[in-house]
């Protein structure tokens, strides 16, 4: 079963050479034949040109109403920062750490800073907010193409109203964060198979960029690997398009193109961090499971909203016309089946089935599966609503425009098949409509500065009611957040050096000295919130925290099991008075850390395993340190120490804690 569906009205293509009939698309003859009268033909390309105008300004201005930038957004422009400084794609100096998720979204906005010279707050807002209209265009224009073009049917904006009448689709269009280019690179490979498909002649050239495009997937993000590689299966396996290679040749090259980029930058990233995915995903634990609080958090954004009706009614719609479309095709085409028998006749239909639109449309909805079944399983996300973004665009994908095309009156004066198909998509785009007011009105988190007890927060309220700043975008807005501005205060009254801890309580800094006057007169910050803190201080001061988004220490702790999601590693202050090399005795010690842990750390730091993993980051990068780093960079994945200094010496069998430990050297 194939759905074949009319490319849309484009002239000088040429039929594809032995391609089979019933895959390919109505000729142009045909096509001018259905476009009907020329008046509609011009409403029909006016009302799509003005639906995409009116949901991308939609979107634009309900973005721009909620623009901010996010404290995880600041973390990339911290590693902008030293990448423009001459540091390399490092959070802190001297330490290569790669403390971003997206390796695209961060050399994109290095880039354009570079480029524009501008401040790097306004660059990422600008950047963030074309990308993410940008999607909504290109998903609009691949969708219309699917149904055939402004020829005979009105092309309504649907599923995309479905996407940014949610606000968190709002909030993270500006966060900083890379969600944007996240749905643009989805909405610009569903544009681009679309167009594959229904090509009459694949140019080479078009071919091959589309799937150097896909390729990027895991530089986009590492969990869009798993659309990547579904969509390149397809182009691999589909019939190869009449060249002067041969097959087996041009499968070689599609494999060289689609790698060159991702395979190259990963064998340099587990060289240069001795990680073989970013550090962000050894912090999370990305491997681990946490089905309950995935499913959670899944609710968190399909309840408030009741998504599930606008996406139920959209896909009877969908059924509806693709069954339409099927029915028109059987009446068009003859059907080519397989000259060969067997299984081998069942591979080639397969195989030619997957260059055609159904094949397509099955892709995205099964990535938007299976991204779902993937995000349920690690538990989501504390920020609401964000994670599940991209599936959610998957999904509306095929859907994004509706196609209405005017009934037809029968000689028996009743309904024909066609009208129920007019009745089913215009009642959708209307039920998505109304749907898409209530939506866009909904507040689904009413906590505000509390966090609630499943661990999601709406994060740009949670930041702008804590900073006082209806967008807090520039890095002196959070200079008003709780403990910022004492911070930059305490380290510029500190000049021999000192790491900063947070109380308990967490409303006041505690200072730890450095050893003087030999001390290196370092600033270490030892804090949760590592974009408004790093953003906020010189690229000298060393910014870590204690989940180890840019702290290997901690990110190697095992997950906390009943921790909130996504800050679920906590690493005690006692590992990091030792390991910054601070005074590590009472007075000068705070009062909450114990003398005996420090020395039980410090015990625990000279573990062999965790010294070779602390090097990968910090020993100066030579060739046999890369080297070693590459044969290595799978087994640090995997190293993970006790977070209890006393529990730490006995996994790593460097004796018995209970037995007093040597004194260290008193501070000079």
């Amino acid at each position: 079963m194939s759905l074949s569906i009319s490319p849309d009205v484009v002239e000088g293509e040429e039929r594809e050479v032995g391609a089979p009939t019933a895959q390919l698309p109505v000729g142009r003859a045909r096509r001018r034949a259905d476009d009907g009268p020329l008046g509609f033909s011009r409403l029909s390309r006016a009302t799509f040109l003005g639906g995409i105008v009116l949901t991308a300004t939609l979107f634009a201005a309900g973005a721009w109403q909620r623009r901010w930038i996010a404290d995880d957004g600041l973390i990339v422009l911290r590693t902008v920062r030293n990448l423009m400084a001459g540091n390399g794609p490092v959070f802190n100096a001297g330490e290569r750490v790669e403390a971003n998720t997206s390796t695209a979204w961060t050399f994109l906005v290095y880039f354009f800073s570079w480029l524009t010279q501008a401040r790097l707050e306004y660059v990422v807002l600008a950047l963030a907010l074309t990308l993410s209209v940008l999607a909504i265009v290109f998903a609009m224009l691949g969708t219309a193409r699917l149904w055939g073009g402004t020829g005979s049917a009105l092309l309504v904006p649907a599923g995309v109203l479905v996407y940014i009448a949610l606000p968190p689709a709002r909030d993270y269009a500006t966060s900083g964060l890379e969600s944007c280019l996240v749905i643009f690179w989805l909405a610009v490979l569903w544009w681009g198979l679309v167009r594959w498909s229904q090509a009459e002649n694949v140019r080479p050239a078009a071919f091959f960029a589309l799937v150097f495009f896909a390729g990027l997937a895991p530089l986009i993000r590492p969990e869009m690997t798993l659309v990547g590689v579904l969509a390149l299966g397809m182009l691999f396996c589909a019939p190869v398009p009449r060249t002067r290679l041969r097959p087996w040749l041009f499968r070689v090259l599609v494999v060289a193109v689609a790698g060159l980029v991702p395979v190259a930058y990963q064998i340099w990233r587990m060289g240069y961090y001795g990680l073989p995915y970013p550090n962000t995903a050894v912090a999370k634990d990305a491997g681990g499971a946490k089905w309950h609080q995935g499913f959670v958090y899944l609710w968190d954004l399909v309840g408030p909203y009741w998504l599930w009706l606008p996406l139920a009614v959209l896909l009877i719609a969908g059924l509806v016309l693709m069954r339409q479309r099927r029915t028109e095709s059987d009446g068009r085409h003859a059907v080519a089946e397989g000259s060969q028998p067997g299984w081998r006749g069942r591979i080639h239909r397969f195989s030619v089935w997957l260059r055609t639109p159904a094949a397509v449309v099955t892709l995205m909805l099964l990535s938007g599966f299976v991204l779902t079944v993937y995000e349920i399983r690690v538990g989501g996300d504390f920020m609401h609503g964000r994670m599940l973004l991209p599936q959610l665009f998957c999904l509306i994908l095929p859907v994004a425009v509706l196609p209405i095309r005017l009934p037809r009156k029968s000689a028996e004066g009743g309904m024909r098949g066609l009208d129920w198909a007019f009745a089913v998509v215009v009642a959708a785009f209307a039920g998505t409509a109304v749907w898409a007011l209530f939506a866009a009105d909904t507040t689904a988190i009413t906590a505000g500065t509390k966090i609630r007890a499943n661990g999601i927060v709406d994060e740009r309220i949670y930041y702008v009611l804590n900073t006082g700043h209806d967008h807090p975008i520039r890095a002196e807005d959070y200079l008003d957040y709780p403990r910022i501005r004492a911070m930059v205060r305490d380290i510029a009254n500190s000049p021999d050096g000192a790491l900063l801890l947070n109380s308990p309580s967490f409303m006041n800094w505690y200072l730890v000295p450095a050893p003087v006057p030999e001390g290196n007169k370092e600033h270490v910050v030892f804090f949760l919130n590592l974009g408004m803190t790093s953003m906020n201080v010189p690229l000298d001061v060393r910014v870590i925290d204690q989940m180890g988004l840019a702290y290997p220490l901690a990110s190697h702790t095992d997950r906390l099991t009943d921790g909130r999601i996504g800050h679920d590693k906590n690493l005690y202050p006692d590992w990091v008075v030792v390991d910054t090399g601070m005074v590590d005795r009472h007075p000068w010690m705070p009062w909450f850390l114990d003398e005996k842990w420090s020395d039980q750390a410090r015990l625990a730091l000279s573990c062999p395993d965790t010294q070779s993993l602390l090097a990968s980051s910090r020993a100066p990068l030579t060739f046999d340190r890369w080297r070693h780093n590459l044969m290595q960079a799978f087994d640090f994945a995997k190293y993970r120490i006790d977070r209890v200094p006393k529990y730490e010496i006995q996994r790593c069998g460097l004796g018995d804690p209970n037995q007093p430990l040597p004194p260290p050297a008193p501070p000079k």
